[in-house]
């Protein structure tokens, strides 16, 4: 990691982009560059809390606020930093909000994926970096939905089902295509469910621990039995700086946290591990209501990443039980943070991404 001196993140106060951009102050001397359009579901506060209380981090923290879509503000901005990584996750991720406004989906996941890697590839074009990198992150969403038996590989077919899950396929496929084609520094990388602190209370976690909190009935698509293999965040943002510092150029990296359960198990872990940590005593019965699935619904993701531990030595190291036991534990003690961001995006823990 010493040879990167300028280091870009895009989408830097989403979830995972934040959690990034906090290890990379922590643990590199690096310059880093965030590029967020400070959307819906942005924000800066777990950035800024360490950023403001340490000089150095200070010094080396740079925010711009800009849209990946704005191609000729984008092309100013790389052109004067000058990276030598880019981080790319900037993206519109959340498969309800793509059922109802699909639109948002194509504009920032397709046409801002395609902006940056058509800037990096002409801002390589006038210089000589040996060490530069691409990272474009991205989800196991885009193979599509697993049967009872195996896992999804870095030789899996692509097979999309809903319109963020398409979008994401799509911005996959120009990366290959741009480093395939014009022979560049690319690397992708799909990852599982991501789960951990300072996520926005919309994806199936922090939105059930909310739901409990007020008192609300959880909502379960369908019959609650969908698998899906969660990661936690800190994991994630371990095997992408991995993968930074080892992982060959023109490969792809399936990043999975190796823990399959059903969404009603899940959910039945948040109540149990609310009631035994807090004052917020409930039945779990009493806790969830059963509702209409969701359109195109997914039934299984599960992740094989063989090849990352066997090339470049990364496994998840984070227990479950315990990250989410961590998890839980911030949601119920950070009430202010959940209000204030759900608050900004007008968003009240309805259900959306129903057809009409």
């Amino acid at each position: 990691m010493n040879n990167f001196k300028k280091i870009l993140v895009t989408g830097g106060y989403g979830f995972i982009g934040s959690a990034l951009i906090r290890k990379l102050l922590i643990n590199t001397k690096a310059d880093i560059f965030n590029l967020d359009k400070f959307g819906l579901v942005s924000d800066d506060q777990s950035v800024l809390n360490i950023v403001e209380q340490n000089k150095v981090f200070r010094n080396r923290y740079n925010f711009f606020k800009v849209d990946i879509c704005e191609f000729k503000l984008l092309k100013s901005i790389i052109e004067d930093i000058k990276p030598d990584l880019i981080f790319h996750l900037a993206a519109e991720s959340h498969v309800d909000r793509s059922i109802n406004n699909p639109s948002q989906f194509v504009q920032s996941n397709i046409v801002g994926t395609y902006n940056l890697i058509e800037i990096t590839r002409n801002y390589l074009s006038k210089r000589n970096i040996d060490y530069f990198k691409l990272l474009h992150i991205s989800t196991d969403e885009v193979f599509g939905s697993l049967g009872d038996l195996g896992k999804f590989s870095e030789s899996t077919p692509y097979d999309p089902k809903s319109p963020y899950s398409a979008t994401k396929a799509s911005s996959d496929h120009l990366v290959r295509a741009w480093r395939n084609t014009y022979n560049l520094p690319f690397i992708v990388t799909n990852c599982s469910n991501n789960f951990g602190e300072w996520q926005f209370p919309e994806k199936l976690i922090p939105l059930s621990i909310q739901k409990i909190i007020n008192g609300e009935k959880i909502p379960i698509y369908g019959n609650g039995l969908q698998i899906r293999d969660w990661l936690y965040v800190e994991d994630h943002v371990d095997a992408l700086l991995t993968i930074s510092e080892k992982g060959k150029i023109n490969e792809d990296y399936c990043i999975g946290g190796n823990c399959e359960i059903k969404n009603i198990e899940l959910i039945k872990k948040i109540s149990d591990t609310i009631n035994q940590n807090s004052n917020y005593k409930h039945s779990f019965a009493n806790t969830i209501k059963y509702v209409e699935d969701r359109p195109g619904h997914d039934t299984r993701y599960a992740i094989d990443f063989t090849k990352i531990k066997k090339e470049i030595g990364w496994e998840p190291s984070q227990k479950f039980t315990l990250a989410l036991g961590k998890t839980v534990e911030w949601y119920l003690n950070n009430q202010d943070w959940s209000k204030r961001v759900l608050q900004k995006a007008n968003y009240g823990t309805q259900r959306i991404g129903l057809l009409d």
